[in-house]
């Protein structure tokens, strides 16, 4: 299985630059055919046709055309409009485009199609982006994805830029502003946006926008600190889920990343490499050297720099590394009784599976106690430490550290009762 989408991954990952949308004959720029669609859209969707008069596009003379291409005419040739993909949008945006090329956003799609859990959902949630799909379709596409959403009637979701600069209207200052992440970067596994909005710098923020602090005074939006000078690349040091490499110093703490990056199938019973670790690499979602991690934190440093000193930037973030020190000896500890349930044969494994519980199984875990093993990784270690980072001390405590002390007394007590006998 993990061979397999381990082949699906890399063959993503080559074949990351999507199909330019159908272009029809170039005649993108003629005035009369502009004119044309504008006054058939009017009728049809004339919400539509007022954004793009309120564009930049508009006013700089890109035409309906320009993104669909041509073919489309009139009302029976409907399916013969194109849609752009990010390799349209770079005709104009070549260094926007390549910035998110080489980011993680870029590789969202292939990252959820490279989930075990991805394939045990209803079609709709994935490519039919009610679900994961619905955020995870920014990711770039391959010409056969594409084709394949089209083929089964799935004609949206294949554009990237638009999920932030949204259509038609494709504004700068909408992407700029932090509502525009906050339609993916909330919920269960990652409420960035209820962890930064809550927090002083999003309060600040908000503050901005209703005129009661000047637009001169500091108040930090997501793009401040993850995109900064306009960058689309969008990193973090500690990456999605908390885990890098080298190693820390910290023998306690070296042991128990060991064990979360087993939980994860990055590495095996033996700590070595496994073939999702080529997945991890691939999707970009973890730091793997030393230099990645320092470079990314210096960026970040950077930024905090404009309204802090620097020494206490730097404080504040060797406290998240702190919290993550502390949060992963509870998951660890967690990890190691749900294997010792396995060993003695208390709990069934499953027999594809690796020598640990799968972390990445979420919901398709087959117990109570595994689905809480679940829970405790994905949603409560999750705010745990990004709530430090976004300096929300009620995520980081109350709906993070305290859940996960919960959930382990909780693991203990079904552990138990299952019959496990520890030394």
């Amino acid at each position: 299985m993990i061979r397999r989408l381990l082949l699906i991954f890399i063959t993503m990952l080559l074949f990351t630059a999507p199909a330019l949308a159908a272009q029809g004959d170039g005649q993108g720029k003629n005035p009369n055919s502009t004119k044309k669609c504008v006054n058939c859209h009017k009728n049809v969707t004339p919400n539509v046709v007022t954004d793009w008069e309120l564009s930049e596009h508009s006013k700089s003379g890109v035409s309906c055309a320009n993104c669909h291409g041509s073919d489309h005419n009139n009302p029976n040739n409907v399916d013969e409009a194109g849609l752009p993909t990010p390799d349209v949008c770079a005709e104009c945006h070549q260094d926007q485009v390549t910035q998110f090329s080489k980011g993680k956003h870029a590789l969202a799609w292939a990252a959820l199609k490279a989930m075990p859990t991805t394939h045990q959902l209803p079609a709709t949630l994935v490519d039919g982006m009610k679900g994961c799909g619905g955020c995870h379709k920014v990711g770039l596409k391959t010409e056969e994805e594409i084709a394949e959403l089209k083929e089964a009637g799935q004609d949206y979701g294949i554009a990237a830029c638009d999920a932030c600069h949204t259509r038609h209207i494709f504004s700068k200052e909408e992407a700029r502003q932090p509502q525009a992440c906050r339609t993916c970067h909330m919920g269960f596994d990652h409420p960035q946006w209820e962890m930064y909005s809550s927090s002083k710098h999003g309060v600040r923020s908000d503050l901005k926008q209703l005129g009661v602090l000047p637009e001169a005074a500091a108040g930090p939006t997501c793009q401040d600190c993850h995109q900064p000078d306009g960058n689309h690349e969008v990193r973090t040091p500690w990456g999605f889920l908390a885990v890098r490499l080298p190693l820390p110093d910290d023998e306690q703490w070296a042991a128990d990343q060991i064990t979360i990056l087993q939980g994860l199938g990055v590495l095996d019973a033996g700590g070595i490499p496994t073939e999702r670790y080529d997945l991890v690499a691939g999707a970009d979602v973890a730091r793997l050297t030393q230099e990645a991690f320092d470079a990314e934190r210096a960026k970040l440093l950077a930024v905090c720099s404009d309204c802090h000193s620097e020494k206490f930037a730097l404080g504040e973030m060797e406290k998240g590394d702190e919290t993550i020190r502390e949060i992963d000896h509870l998951m660890a500890e967690a990890i190691r009784i749900i294997t010792a349930l396995y060993d003695q044969g208390l709990l069934e494994k499953d027999p594809d599976g690796e020598y640990f519980p799968d972390l990445l199984t979420f919901h398709d875990a087959p117990t109570e106690i595994e689905q809480r093993l679940f829970v405790m990784h994905l949603e409560h270690r999750m705010r745990a430490f990004q709530g430090v980072f976004h300096n929300n001390p009620d995520y980081a405590l109350w709906y993070g550290w305290s859940e996960m002390v919960r959930d382990l007394t909780a693991i203990k007590e079904m552990a138990a009762d299952l019959g496990l006998v520890l030394d």
